[in-house]
Order: structure tokens, then sequence, then C-alpha cells
């Protein structure tokens, strides 16, 4: 005889079913949660936590219940994935502007001793400023460039993803990429 559930789903609103039915066929989703939203609508639909498990191709009941606990109080957000482990985001919103601030600063020749950034002279321009940042590394701005959506081109410069200058007769004409949010992700 299975134990009781200390803390069942909670009854699911139509919208969230859909959305939960709809992530669970997903094939350009990750399957961390297209494995999410298996085992939540295994449980909604009376299986228990550890059949639901096995629905959704995983082994412990025991992380279905921390999932379906989490889903009870965040709602959809539970499914999104969280930090996986590793270390922890040492720089704040504030310093990430920061450095996303210098990105975008065009460097001074003389000043920088470089025409375009790449990211050891924005090591060194971000660690010699006064309000800059002392001990950042190159793989952190790297990192925080990325997440931005910013990417290093061909012409070795960091540029907006989907954003592309062209040139053309009457000058340079800047074109934007409509899908690219979709490609970022």
């Amino acid at each position: 005889m299975p134990h009781r559930q200390m803390d069942p789903l909670r009854p699911l609103v139509s919208e969230e079913r859909r959305l939960l039915e709809r992530l669970s066929r997903a094939r350009a989703e990750s399957a961390a949660v297209v494995s999410r939203a298996k085992a939540l609508l295994a449980v909604a639909d009376g299986q228990s936590f550890t059949e639901a498990a096995r629905v959704a191709g995983r082994r412990s009941g025991d992380a279905v219940a921390q999932l379906v606990a989490r889903f009870n109080l965040a709602g959809l957000s539970a499914i999104a994935p969280r930090h996986g482990g590793g270390q922890p985001k040492r720089y704040t919103l504030v310093q990430q502007e920061r450095i996303l601030r210098e990105v975008r600063r065009q460097p001074d020749r003389d000043a920088d001793g470089t025409a375009t950034w790449s990211l050891s002279t924005l090591q060194r321009a971000l660690r010699q400023a006064s309000d800059g940042l002392p001990t950042v590394s190159t793989f952190t701005i790297w990192c925080v460039l990325r997440d931005a959506g910013l990417r290093w081109g061909k012409d070795r410069s960091w540029c907006e993803t989907g954003m592309t200058s062209r040139k053309r007769k009457s000058g340079t004409v800047t074109a934007q990429d409509p899908d690219a949010a979709a490609k970022k992700t």
C-alpha cells in the first residue's frame, strides 16, 4: 500500500493543463522541462509520485514530490530549469550592467591601447577604472556578454545577436533578424 501524499497536487487550471500537455510533447524544449511536464500531468491524472516518475523517465518519486510542492507554490515557473550547480553568480546586476556599459563604450586608442574590445582589453579597462571591478575575470566578462545576447563577430568586435550592419550605396544600414530572440535560447 503506497504512502499517503503529504503535499498533493492542487487542481490544474485549464490553461495550465493545456500548456503542460504542449510542453510534454515538445521536441524543441529541454529534456528536463518535458520530463517535469510529463510528471505533473501524470500526477494530475491520479498516478502516484513513483508512477509519475516512471512515466517521466525518472527514478525518484521524491523528486516528483518536490516538483509538485514547488508547482503548488510557484505555478508553471516550477518547471523552468534552475541553477544547476557550480559556483553561484558573483556579480550583481549593477556590476553586470557596468561590464555591458564598458563594452558599449568605444575604446580610446591611447587610453585603452586598442581599437576594438577583446576579453583581455575589457578586463584591463574594467580593472583600471575608478568605478571598475578590480577582480573581474575574462570568463565572467564572457558570461555576462553571452547572457546579454552579444556575440564575437568576424570583425573582432562584440555585436548584438540578430543585428548586422550592411553597406549600401546610401550608407551603412543596420538590419535586424526577426527570429533573433528564438535563436538566442
